[in-house]
């Protein structure tokens, strides 16, 4: 069945129309977006220019609003509302304007990306594949030069002797690698071994391991272990089955051969041994993180409106980490429960129809894997500015629109066949 837009089926019919262009274009541009969603370091971000441009495109192209993603609509509009009544107490401070702003962005971005793979466009799930993989590559590259000082000045890709890569955080590069691992596994899984995608995995697990960010390895192993599940649950093929559950044991295997062989470089053990504590000094340390979470709360209570953006960190001399006290900090009741809805929302729906099989069945196990990893996360991280928690948002609930309206035309069909097969047949 062809899945793709009417837009995309009107370029191949007529190449030299202008549907047809505006068609190459926004696959063009949606490809040099994702490409650049790596590039983290500097604000703002040639990603966050090519956004705009992204938007544009879309409007041009004529890509369509569904009316089921009225809901993420909704509840982004009112987690920014939140954000804007909490704003208003701090409207004097340029950080405090600029960080809502960037909310502003990220939840924009999530809705055009759900625009963009409401229908199942395997064209353009096919173009955020190769962009992303190869953003990550890039990006993982970047970190291996810096730990390993292979280019003088390569210590910009570092940060305390982490992999940070291309980005600001060795804490938000780690999470940045999952969903293109996730993509590269399951693809492993379903369709056989190949060498150049199990060289890609294990770079980019290497890379993963190097960030040393405990949130990260958790992340990866609770997104891995959801999209293994899943894959497992929509499978209806017996061998199949099987076939995955070898290969996960020789996954783990194999991870654990790369992590050994990683340990025995010195520079690594070292760096890996600091890091392996359960517990790091600024956890449990004056004003660590657990005391940090106490006051939080505490805080939360005493705001209804929030307390502004950043101002808690300015006001008890550090982040709780944890965002899901950040959007009741920073965003008020309001947007607190907005978000809170939000991702609830996400996981509900997205699940509820993961088990119908499609042709991007495995692009939704993937990005909602990778979701539920940056779920769990966000208990002890601030991620409500992750460009890809956005990304993956917004892919879910286009992918979620995508199934429904496909399991509805299956259902009109087979009606269909059936009233023409009720007819009396001819004389």
């Amino acid at each position: 069945m062809d899945v793709r837009a009417p837009a995309m089926a009107l370029a191949i019919e007529h190449p030299g129309s202008s549907a047809a262009f505006a068609e190459r274009l926004l696959n063009f541009v949606l490809f040099i977006t994702v490409l650049l969603s790596s590039i983290a370091f500097i604000e703002p971000s040639p990603h966050d220019v090519m956004m705009f441009v992204l938007l544009i495109t879309c409007i041009t192209a004529r890509v369509r609003f569904d009316r089921k993603l009225v809901p993420l609509l909704l509840l982004i509009a009112a987690w920014l509302v939140g954000g804007l009544l909490s704003l208003a107490q701090v409207a004097d401070q340029p950080k405090a304007i600029q960080y809502t702003g960037t909310s502003a962005y990220l939840g924009t971005a999530a809705v055009v990306f759900a625009c963009l793979f409401s229908d199942g466009n395997s064209v353009r799930l096919s173009i955020l594949r190769r962009a992303y993989i190869l953003a990550a590559l890039i990006a993982t590259a970047a970190g291996f030069i810096g730990f390993f000082h292979l280019l003088p000045g390569s210590h910009i890709f570092l940060l305390n002797d982490r992999v940070s890569a291309t980005f600001k955080d060795s804490n938000v590069y780690g999470p940045f690698l999952i969903f293109p691992l996730l993509l590269l596994i399951i693809s492993l899984f379903t369709r056989g071994i190949r060498l150049s995608r199990l060289a890609m995995v294990f770079a980019l697990l290497a890379g993963l391991f190097l960030s040393f960010s405990r949130g990260a390895w958790t992340h990866f192993v609770v997104s891995v272990t959801v999209s293994t599940v899943l894959l497992l649950v929509v499978t209806a093929d017996g061998r199949m089955r099987v076939r995955i559950i070898l290969l996960s044991v020789v996954a783990v295997i194999g991870a654990s051969l790369l992590v050994l062989a990683l340990l025995s470089i010195n520079s690594v053990h070292d760096v890996f041994l600091a890091r392996a504590q359960v517990f790091q000094p600024y956890d449990v340390g004056p004003g660590g993180r657990f005391g940090l979470q106490e006051l939080a709360l505490g805080a939360i209570l005493d705001h209804p409106n929030g307390m502004g953006p950043n101002e808690f960190g300015i006001m008890f001399g550090g982040q709780q980490h944890d965002v899901y006290m950040q959007v009741f900090l920073d965003y008020g009741w309001l947007g607190g429960a907005a978000y809170a809805t939000m991702v609830l929302a996400t996981l509900v729906f997205g699940l509820a129809v993961i088990r119908v099989r499609t042709p991007w069945q495995n692009y939704l196990i993937a990005a909602y894997g990778g979701f539920v990893g940056e779920v769990v996360e966000g208990f002890i991280i601030d991620s409500d500015h992750w460009r890809h928690f956005f990304l993956l948002l917004g892919l879910i609930w286009g992918l979620t629109v995508a199934t429904i309206n496909f399991h509805r035309r299956q259902a009109w069909e087979i009606m269909g066949d059936r009233r023409v097969a009720m007819l009396p047949l001819p004389s």
